[in-house]
């Protein structure tokens, strides 16, 4: 490249790293810097025709913008299609990393279901037997019998545990703090019981912390290595783990995450995650995210008949009165007139998505770095995912 376009390049790169860390809508580079080094472009591949190509180019193009930095989006069925877009950092301007990891957020709840419907296909645990026979001694007498499946699909009545704070500039300042599972209990069991169980939907990353104890519990073993004997290795997922001991890191090739806080965009990528544990804590990739859903779908990871209680919803309402979506760690979604079974995922600077029909014609794995990753996550999605489900 000649010197004149590296300069350039490198000058573009520092005033789009200048305009988003202000929180400046525009993205305001020097005169004739943008002429001389265009926007990264987005890279779109067609790997087997089927998709909506062109909606699903139109989504990631022009990133860097207000609203994500980067995208990685993959999506598989009858076709094939991948696009990854924006930079890896903005202090570099490099294009962003392909295959990259991130933080999954609660489509970690997808592994955590998974291995718990595996203990009850091997007879260790009872998806209507009471969690108080796993855990004794965890819960106080005033507290009702929940059982094991009131738990997965969020209808335990549990209280939301302990946390560092409501929002992210409130946990911001806790972010190489640790907050265990235990104390993450033992603020929601202090906070007394909620409703009777089985009686509301409350989606709450509580009822997931429960179930990952349990998991300890029950193999005696920690729920990191659980889920990498049980899921990761099994399934050649080699991308994905849960940190341990607090590692406030995304391990290996990533892109970074940015998040509004105080409204300066500020790098949130190092960040200690363990109080959301079995409910949150993933790293993954889209390779290995696509991997799980199919090989989940196919009944692969689960036994048939466990699998196809995933897919039953509870007939109650939510807390906001409208009918039960969620089943056993996994969510029913309508998009463009077909059902659709995921889970979404958000942490500070990553928004993620695993979601595919049942039949599994058509998948979608994405991580955007989002600037407000939790914030409006149905407006993300419409973005990135919605386009997978034109046709």
């Amino acid at each position: 490249m000649p010197r004149t376009a590296r300069s350039a390049r490198t000058a573009r790169a520092t005033a789009v790293a200048a305009a988003l860390a202000l929180g400046l809508g525009a993205l305001a580079v020097p005169a004739g810097a943008a002429a001389a080094a265009p926007r990264p472009l987005a890279s779109c591949v067609t790997l087997a025709p089927g998709p909506d190509a062109a909606s699903l180019c139109a989504a990631v193009s022009g990133l860097p913008d207000d609203g994500a930095t980067a995208a990685q989006v993959r999506v598989g069925g009858e076709g094939a299609w991948l696009g990854t877009a924006g930079v890896r950092d903005l202090g570099s301007g490099a294009p962003a990393v392909r295959h990259a990891r991130f933080r999954a957020g609660s489509t970690s709840k997808v592994v955590t279901a998974s291995m718990v419907l595996q203990l009850a296909a091997e007879g260790r645990i009872g998806l209507d037997r009471p969690v108080q026979r796993y855990l004794p001694g965890l819960f106080p007498a005033e507290f009702e019998p929940m059982t094991v499946r009131q738990l997965l699909n969020h209808t335990s009545g549990l209280r939301p545990g302990a946390s560092f704070g409501d929002t992210t500039e409130e946990m911001w300042e806790h972010r190489f703090d640790t907050l265990t599972p235990q104390e993450v209990v033992a603020g929601s069991i202090a906070a007394g019981p909620g409703t009777a169980p089985g009686e509301v939907q409350r989606y709450s990353n509580i009822h997931y912390v429960v179930l990952g104890l349990m998991i300890e519990e029950v193999t005696g073993d920690t729920f990191a290595h659980q889920a990498e004997v049980r899921i990761f290795r099994p399934l050649g997922m080699k991308d994905s783990y849960f940190p341990v001991d607090g590692d406030p890191r995304v391990r290996g090739p990533h892109n970074r995450g940015y998040e509004r806080i105080d409204g300066r965009l500020t790098d949130v990528t190092e960040w200690n995650m363990t109080d959301r544990f079995a409910a949150g804590d993933l790293i993954s990739s889209t390779a290995d995210l696509e991997t799980l859903v199919v090989s989940l779908f196919r009944g692969e990871v689960v036994p048939q008949p466990y699998l196809d209680q995933m897919f039953q919803v509870p007939r109650v309402d939510d807390e906001d009165g409208r009918d039960a979506a969620i089943g056993l760690g996994l969510e029913r979604f309508e998009i463009n007139g077909q059902e659709v079974w995921g889970k979404t995922g958000s942490r500070p600077g990553y928004h993620t998505v695993v979601a595919a029909t049942r039949d599994l014609s058509r998948t979608v794995a994405y991580s955007v770095n989002s600037t407000d990753a939790r914030g409006d996550g149905l407006a993300i999605a419409r973005r990135f995912a919605f386009p997978a489900f034109n046709r």
